[in-house]
């Protein structure tokens, strides 16, 4: 490696829940690891977060991003807010990234670009207030209450008879479309007590105070209450820097990896919503971690194979730790390090005497 500050063990393109994740443990792990994200994302889109163990869900997505960023550079991750424009493999099997102010150059590359949801036409209600994207973190929000799901796929059928499970007042709202599920599923939504409406939305009506939807006007002229609801169109899935790489995508359209994040080349990984899977916050964490240790196995040091240490010998002291030095520096630093400024303060107050309570 080379001591120039655009070259690294490990880059990772996304700064979602797994992209995060994976430049957590790859700094933490003692490998020099970049993070270069654009800003936005799904995550971002979230007024609340839900599901994730030990964040309350008063915490929205850009503060949990921006706590998992100064968790990432807290652990000498380097982080940089740029667009990666195009990714190629070199002759020495590293990997070069090109931003719109930087050539970075590593060793391993994660790839956690997510996709965008297909979003319906207007008149829509308002993001996050009536209009969710995700039903395994939000259906909990609708239950007994009125709930309508749009589309005229697969997707949307069977959404709408999941919603059930949840409330008893569901409509799957085709907005003119005509519905592209299969007879099996149009027999199935048939037994199930949901309301098919295929008039188009003409309008939206949200609570003057707090912004969540109230009703939707339908060209019929008809009102119909709604708490929120899912839209089902599909996916577009940010797979472009994967192909150039030779990637091998799904029939769906994600990138192919296996349980660890590999892909179909050797160095590159990808995690998250560009995978295949559950998209889900706790999900993508889980890949995220699984990867960064993955990577971390390839690239430590030690334990040297019995192959090295019967061609180069055995380990010399002054070969040991492998940990770069500036990472070293930053790990001992560190409040959570066993002689770091916590414990290093709590020796202190153990020692000093006991105050007098007079």
């Amino acid at each position: 490696m080379s001591s120039s500050d655009d070259e690294y063990e490990i880059a990772v393109v996304g700064g979602g829940p797994a992209g995060l994740t994976t430049a957590l443990y790859g700094a933490r792990l003692g490998h020099e690891t970049v993070l270069i994200d654009r800003g936005g994302g799904r995550a971002a889109m979230m007024a609340d977060t839900h599901n994730v163990i030990g964040v309350t869900e008063e915490v929205s997505g850009n503060e949990l991003l921006a706590t998992g960023r100064e968790q990432v550079q807290s652990y000498g991750g380097t982080f940089v807010r740029d667009f990666v424009t195009d990714a190629v493999e070199t002759d020495d099997g590293r990997f070069r990234l090109s931003t719109n102010d930087a050539e970075i150059v590593a060793d391993h590359v994660v790839l956690a670009t997510g996709f965008s949801d297909e979003r319906p036409d207007p008149p829509l209600p308002r993001n996050a207030k009536g209009l969710h994207w995700c039903l395994h973190c939000d259906a909990y929000m609708f239950v007994d209450e009125p709930v309508y799901v749009m589309g005229h796929g697969e997707a949307a059928a069977h959404v709408a008879m999941i919603m059930l499970n949840m409330t008893d007042e569901v409509d799957l709202l085709t907005r003119g479309a005509e519905p592209t599920w299969s007879e099996e599923t149009a027999a199935q939504l048939e037994a199930h007590p949901v309301d098919v409406v295929h008039e188009d939305v003409t309008g939206v009506e949200n609570d003057p105070d707090s912004g969540w939807l109230e009703a939707m006007e339908f060209e019929d002229g008809t009102r119909r209450e709604y708490r929120g609801g899912f839209p089902m169109y599909g996916s577009d899935y940010n797979t472009s820097l994967a192909e150039g790489l030779g990637c091998d995508l799904t029939d769906g359209g994600e990138v192919d990896v296996d349980d660890h994040g590999r892909t179909s080349v050797d160095g590159v990984f990808a995690v998250g919503d560009v995978t295949p899977g559950h998209n889900q916050v706790p999900v993508a964490m889980g890949q995220g971690a699984k990867a960064g240790i993955a990577i971390h196995k390839s690239l430590r040091e030690f334990p040297r194979s019995p192959e090295d240490i019967e061609a180069n010998g055995p380990v010399e002291a002054d070969e040991v730790p492998a940990i770069p030095p500036h990472l070293m520096a930053t790990a001992v630093a560190h409040e959570g390090h066993a002689g770091g400024p916590r414990e290093s303060a709590e020796a202190e107050n153990a020692d000093a005497p006991a105050a007098d309570d007079d």
